[in-house]
């Protein structure tokens, strides 16, 4: 008799663990998109035809590299691991907050048999709202200096002193003005 194992239906991908890249992945990242563009995505109807495959802004953040990607069909922030503290290895699919420069925001882990594990924040998907190259640079640079900077800080209410009334309210008065009667 042979003794099987049950395994939920349902089981959440293995976690690959992340590789640390010492330099700056935009290089490999436009090679990779490029490849993909060009064997997998070229005639699928959600494209954008007028745009091609570009990494904007890479730099360490906590020693792991985050940056934008512009391909035809998404332009994203990337998160790639860098042998740094912001990076946390998850199973594809799953969703993580990170707190960055600008605030909390959500990424996605995904693992690509090509790039490895990377966790990605959709910034734009479809594209086909972007007329060119030119602005799809636009929001990626005004994302990269978003994500980088800090939130300004955060203004105290100032209580204002509230108004004492002319002439206290008895509950009488209170009813009458209530029923729509003058004093």
């Amino acid at each position: 008799m042979t003794e099987r194992i049950r395994q939920p239906a349902l089981a959440p991908p293995p976690i690959r663990p992340a590789v640390p890249r010492e330099d700056n992945p935009s290089t490999f990242l436009e090679a990779h998109y490029r490849h993909v563009w060009q064997t997998r995505m070229h005639d699928l109807p959600f494209v954008n035809g007028a745009l091609g495959v570009e990494a904007i802004g890479f730099q360490r953040l906590d020693g792991d590299w985050l940056g934008v990607v512009i391909t035809p069909w998404f332009l994203n922030l990337l998160l790639v691991y860098g042998g740094g503290q912001l990076w946390g290895d998850i199973p594809a699919g799953e969703r993580r907050y990170l707190s960055l420069p600008c605030g909390t925001m959500q990424f996605i882990a995904d693992d690509d048999p090509d790039i490895g594990p990377y966790q990605y924040c959709p910034l734009i998907a479809p594209v086909d709202q972007l007329p060119d190259m030119a602005a799809a640079r636009v929001v990626a640079a005004d994302a990269i200096r978003t994500v980088f900077a800090s939130p300004p800080p955060a203004q105290e209410a100032v209580a204002q002193p509230v108004a004492a009334e002319k002439n206290p309210v008895s509950r009488r008065g209170f009813f009458r003005r209530l029923a729509g009667k003058r004093n």
